[in-house]
């Protein structure tokens, strides 16, 4: 029985879903594979995530060019025309020099990762009298370190660090899926 508007509860949701475990499976298989052919090329999966984030950014842009001429003053217009045209002249870039893309997102996320461990420390620094804060330091020195050693190895590992983010990813969500649908097969049985 589902609710009047039509939408499931969390357990509906669940039950609909214990019929479909096999998809899961087969596609957390699907993913490791992919997961496994990034491993092995590191420097392939590095281009094919440039290419990924560059075709966002020149969709964005176009969306924003499109966007700037449904506004009604001539400064909201520029401001859009503008943005829009930066967004998909960066896209475009992105797909005239990969490597050199790879290398300016490499060093952004050492920056993210540095900057965000170095707030989680702070924080936790600033939580001392809670319970598990030293679990919340440790986390943000990892991660800042993380984004350290990706610092210090610029530009160079800005030819695999990108696929190996990718290839990480895919193997862990490759896994979750497996988990998934097994769990599912035995709510279903």
């Amino acid at each position: 029985m589902s609710l009047s508007s039509g939408i499931q509860t969390p357990a509906q949701a669940i039950s609909s879903l214990t019929n479909k475990w096999g998809w899961f499976i087969v596609l957390g298989i699907l993913m490791l594979m992919l997961g496994g052919i990034a491993f092995g090329n590191l420097l392939f999966a590095t281009v094919a995530s440039v290419y990924y984030v560059g075709i966002t950014i020149l969709i964005a842009g176009i969306v924003q060019i499109i966007q700037a001429f449904s506004v009604q003053t001539w400064k909201s217009f520029f401001f859009w025309m503008l943005s829009g045209a930066l967004y998909a002249a960066a896209g475009v870039l992105t797909f005239l020099n990969p490597l050199l893309a790879s290398s300016i997102f490499t060093i952004f996320i050492a920056a993210a990762l540095l900057g965000s461990g170095v707030f989680r420390m702070w924080v936790a620094f600033q939580s001392r009298s809670v319970k598990g804060w030293g679990w919340m330091f440790v986390g943000g020195l990892i991660t800042a370190l993380a984004g350290v050693v990706i610092a210090i190895g610029w530009p160079v590992n800005s030819l695999w660090i990108l696929g190996m983010f990718l290839a990480i990813d895919l193997v862990f969500q490759g896994w979750a899926l497996i988990v998934l649908g097994f769990g599912l097969k035995t709510m279903r049985g």
